[in-house]
C-alpha cells in the first residue's frame, strides 16, 4: 500500500492526492499532526533521504524561527528533534511505496515516472 506523510491542509498535498485519485492509485494518507510522527519513523525517513532534503528551510515554519534556533540545526540529531517538534517543518508530500525507494515532494512528470517504472 502507497503511504503519503503530510499535512492535510497543504496545497501541494492536495495536489499530490488528487494526481493519485486521477491516476487510480490508492494511497494512505498519514497526517503528521493527527496521526502523529514517532522517533524512529523520523530517523527512517533521515536514513533514506537525509535531514537536509527533508528540512524545509523555504517554508513558512522556519521563516519563524528565530536565528538563534536555526543556527542550532547543524546535524540529524538537532533535525530530526525539530522536526519532531514542528512536523509543519518536514518537506512534503513524502510517498513510500512498497518496493520503491522514498520520494519526497511532488510534480506530475515525477510521480509518473515513479508509478510507471518496472
Amino acid at each position: 500500500m502507497v503511504v503519503m506523510y503530510g499535512i492535510k491542509n497543504c496545497d501541494t498535498i492536495k495536489k499530490a492526492r488528487r494526481w493519485l485519485e486521477s491516476q487510480q492509485i490508492a494511497c494512505q494518507f498519514h497526517d503528521y499532526r493527527t496521526d502523529g510522527l514517532d522517533a524512529q519513523l523520523m530517523h527512517k525517513f533521515i536514513a533514506e533521504l537525509g535531514w537536509e532534503a527533508l528540512l524545509n528551510t523555504r517554508g513558512t515554519t522556519w521563516r519563524k524561527l528565530d536565528d538563534a534556533r536555526r543556527a542550532e540545526i547543524t546535524d540529524a540529531d538537532h533535525a530530526c528533534a525539530l522536526m519532531l517538534e514542528m512536523p509543519a517543518i518536514i518537506k512534503r508530500p513524502l510517498l513510500c511505496a512498497p518496493g520503491k525507494p522514498m520520494l519526497l515532494g511532488f510534480s506530475e512528470s515525477t510521480y509518473q515516472h515513479y508509478f510507471n517504472e518496472v
